[in-house]
């Protein structure tokens, strides 16, 4: 039986899906063919790992689909200097993308045994400049906390506020915002030290949203 073909694989997903979905940033095709989605994914999906679906990782979790991974990193446009925040961890790898692009991420997520699995495997790609938290990002906020870019890798039904605040100026944010069947993927843009912000209209998409439980211990690795 012959192995299976993940570089062909990882080839195909570039050309086949993210290319033909107006995803035609230099950076991001280049990173997402770096790193090795295979290796993130639960082992049972290793071979699904580049198709155009969500992929499942326990605690009814799934991942975002490849393209929308694309789009997410080419509408927030991030640059070396930035400070990330993502909230929902899940496999870590779009967490090993945005980490590839940028300077630091600080990535939440509220299950303990995604927090750990992801950091041996960013450990095992040599990915350095990321802080792993278990931790509920939307019950317990912090509103003194200033980024470039904020990530949500989960839906929420309304965006408030108390986000947008924690944006530095210029900095951007990635929110799917609705109620299924349709929400929309929108980019919001702090222009300036009040809190004017631009909205732009990604895409529309349904996702399952980021879950809030009533508390979990805290732990940070």
């Amino acid at each position: 039986m012959m192995a299976f073909d993940f570089d062909t694989a990882r080839f195909n997903m570039i050309q086949q899906q993210i290319r033909p979905w107006n995803v035609t940033d230099d950076k991001v095709l280049e990173v997402m063919s770096q790193i090795p989605r295979e290796n993130f994914v639960p082992t049972a999906y290793r071979q699904v790992a580049f198709t155009d679906t969500e992929i499942p990782l326990g605690h009814g979790e799934v991942t975002l689909s490849p393209k929308i991974e694309a789009h997410l990193l080419q509408a927030l446009k991030i640059r070396p200097q930035d400070h990330i925040l993502e909230i929902g961890t899940g496999c870590g790898y779009l967490t090993a993308c945005l980490a590839k692009l940028s300077t630091h991420v600080v990535s939440h997520d509220i299950h303990e045994d995604f927090i750990r699995q992801a950091d041996a495997k960013l450990k095992q790609h040599h990915l350095q400049n990321i802080t792993l938290e278990h931790k509920d990002s939307l019950a317990n906020w912090d509103k003194n906390q200033r980024y470039d870019v904020i990530v949500f890798t989960g839906s929420i039904p309304v965006l408030e506020e108390q986000y947008q605040a924690c944006l530095k100026p210029k900095g951007r944010m990635f929110v799917i915002v609705g109620q299924a069947p349709v929400m929309e993927a929108i980019v919001i843009t702090r222009t300036d030290e009040s809190q004017q912000c631009q909205y732009q209209s990604v895409l529309e998409t349904n996702c399952p949203p980021l879950k809030i439980p009533d508390q979990i211990p805290q732990f940070v690795f």
